[in-house]
């Protein structure tokens, strides 16, 4: 199956199939039941449903005409003064189709836009309320200029939590006829953090493989180490076996092909867990935020990676 039917076959069709924003889905269901709403402003995290939850309104307010009536942009690709000058403008300017009193404007990734973009739409927000609604979706909202935040009811949205992760993959691997390990389920619950659209990209992938996923294979598609040979690398630093540690972690980066940056995330998350004092765990995390720093200047990440493992075994020792 395509990458695109994928991502459309299970895209929400209504409300209720919005996962993990309950107190989002009845603020906004409340506006469309009156048929009536301000701007919206959805921020948070990606995958976590903002362009499902801007479609769905459409589909609820217009049902069959909802294509007329919806005018969808991404700003990351159209980002300048023009767009709002011309496309917006002209869309905005004529009436709805139907008995609904207005029309809707999705600016995705609005945070995208340029400043003389967004004090642009300031005004065209005014001018065209009376035929327009305005849904701007963007990752950070301290991107968005206050004006614009203010004529906007502003909804956050977060990561979807565990039990709706696995909701997720329950129901699309029953529906694709794929069977699913606990251990699987698992680390895909860990490597989805939350965002509903990477979870989909590494399940469509597992299930070309085969119909059967195992933990194996959603780590090897998903270029991320396993847990636990991350926390054996860290257990043989801050045991002093630096030379086994450096050799397990060469092994490691190699055979699943990860790039250092992610593997200094993988070994932030591990600290947590390892057999040291509270203070010790301090140090380590923040000789994390340190290497992860250095190596996203552009430093050599083995390098990187091979220091942070000899300050772990120095940390290991004196604890």
């Amino acid at each position: 199956m395509e990458h695109a039917i994928w991502i459309e076959k299970y895209r929400p069709k209504n409300f209720n199939e919005i996962k993990g924003q309950k107190e989002i889905v009845a603020r906004v269901k409340s506006f469309v039941e009156s048929k009536n709403m301000p701007h919206l402003l959805f921020a948070g995290p990606p995958g976590t449903g903002k362009s499902s939850m801007a479609i769905v309104i459409a589909k609820q307010l217009f049902s069959d005409s909802w294509h007329q009536n919806f005018l969808e942009l991404n700003a990351s690709d159209e980002r300048g003064i023009d767009v709002i000058r011309v496309k917006v403008k002209d869309f905005a300017r004529t009436k709805a189709i139907g008995d609904v009193p207005f029309k809707i404007i999705f600016l995705d990734e609005c945070d995208a836009l340029t400043r003389e973009a967004q004090q642009a739409l300031r005004r065209t927000m005014e001018n065209f309320t009376s035929t327009c609604r305005f849904v701007l979706s963007c990752n950070y909202s301290s991107k968005i200029i206050e004006p614009l935040q203010s004529r906007c009811s502003v909804f956050r949205f977060k990561p979807l939590d565990k039990q709706d992760i696995i909701k997720i993959i329950e129901t699309v691997t029953h529906s694709e006829h794929l069977t699913i390990s606990e251990k699987a389920k698992e680390a895909l619950v860990d490597f989805s953090g939350g965002d509903c659209r990477k979870l989909e990209n590494i399940l469509q992938a597992s299930a070309a493989l085969g119909k059967n996923i195992s933990e194996e294979t959603v780590y090897s598609l998903s270029s991320a180490a396993r847990p636990k040979d991350i926390k054996e690398i860290l257990e043989l630093a801050v045991s002093s076996k630096f030379i086994d540690a450096r050799s397990k972690l060469l092994d490691t980066m190699l055979s699943h092909g990860l790039a250092g940056i992610d593997v200094i995330k993988q070994m932030q998350k591990e600290i947590i867990s390892l057999d040291l004092s509270p203070r010790a765990k301090m140090e380590l995390i923040s000789k994390c935020g340190e290497t992860e720093f250095r190596m996203s200047e552009g430093s050599d990440e083995f390098i990187q990676l091979e220091a942070f493992l000899a300050q772990a075994a120095l940390l290991g020792k004196a604890n």
